[in-house]
């Protein structure tokens, strides 16, 4: 009989090379928000993949980066701690030969660690097979890595392997979660993702990072197979909340029906969502903002 393996997986790597859509694909559904905008994810994300080999459990951590506020330097904070914690980090990187100061910064707090380190080529859909051995040997010597796989997780290419090289990494375990359990985050919290994915890409460059969403109600009718959702688009400025509501409403409608239509596939039913936008000035250096929205630091005090 095949040993049971298990064990808890991050996945670090600057804004924006694709650390949501490759932990999307392998655990086949839609959890951790994506858009081509940097610091996308702002908590750690616990989504889980299980098979007959055994259980991997991720933390999707946001971008390693220097932070310009506190909702940054808390960003910062969470990825940098979730390195020791977990049994293998997955660090993603897109191909090229040239590596600058971002990826040396990682490289540097990879080095301080004892983990082991897998290199995670990605986008190799947009290049070369060819350039991709030149992309491995500029990488090769920058950090004793155990394995390097190059994939592209938006077009699903070699990831079937990464998971069989994770396993190889992973001790003999328990199960942890039941076999159908795909994510540890509350429904609200994913919900508030989804909007707040909309938004980032529906909207202006300077406007996203000055956004969260609280979910003020969430409540199931006993009747008809509909849930009733009112969330708050929070925004730093007057100027951005007339941007993000829009000519006669038509942004924020863009934003909400969008977002409704990936929350009916998330929660299987029909959804009555309103939004509303406030402004609340300066919220991102706030620690009571910050954790009123969801971003708590309370792990790392």
């Amino acid at each position: 009989m095949k040993k049971f393996k298990s064990g808890f997986v991050t996945l670090i790597g600057r804004p924006n090379v694709g650390k949501s859509t490759l932990m999307n694909h392998l655990i086949g559904q839609k959890i951790a928000i994506t858009s081509n905008k940097p610091q996308t994810t702002r908590n750690r994300i616990q989504t889980v993949y299980t098979d007959e080999k055994g259980q991997i459990i991720f933390i999707d951590t946001p971008g390693i980066h220097k932070a310009k506020n506190k909702l940054g330097e808390y960003m910062v904070a969470v990825a940098e701690r979730t390195l020791r914690e977990v049994d293998l980090i997955l660090w993603l990187v897109e191909p090229g030969t040239f590596i600058g100061a971002g990826e040396r910064h990682i490289a540097e707090q990879l080095k301080q660690v004892k983990t082991p380190v897998i290199l995670v080529i990605n986008k190799i859909d947009t290049v070369s097979k060819a350039e991709i051995l030149k992309y491995i040997d500029a990488y090769k010597d920058i950090l004793p890595f155990q394995e390097i796989v190059p994939v592209s997780a938006l077009k699903g290419e070699n990831t079937d392997e990464l998971l069989s090289v994770m396993f190889d990494y992973l001790e003999e375990g328990p199960q942890y979660y039941d076999a159908d359990t795909i994510t540890d985050q509350p429904e609200r919290q994913i919900v508030a993702e989804m909007i707040r994915e909309k938004a980032l890409r529906s909207l202006q460059d300077e406007i996203p990072h000055g956004i969260a969403v609280a979910i003020d109600q969430m409540k199931e009718r006993t009747k008809g197979n509909i849930i009733d959702i009112d969330a708050t688009i929070v925004c730093e400025r007057d100027s951005h909340k007339g941007i993000i509501i829009g000519k006669q409403g038509a942004m924020l409608k863009k934003i909400g029906s969008q977002a409704r239509h990936d929350m009916e596939n998330l929660l299987d039913c029909k959804v009555n969502l309103k939004l509303w936008v406030k402004v609340k000035k300066g919220w991102r250096d706030s620690d009571f903002l910050i954790k009123n929205f969801g971003y708590r630091n309370t792990d790392f005090d």
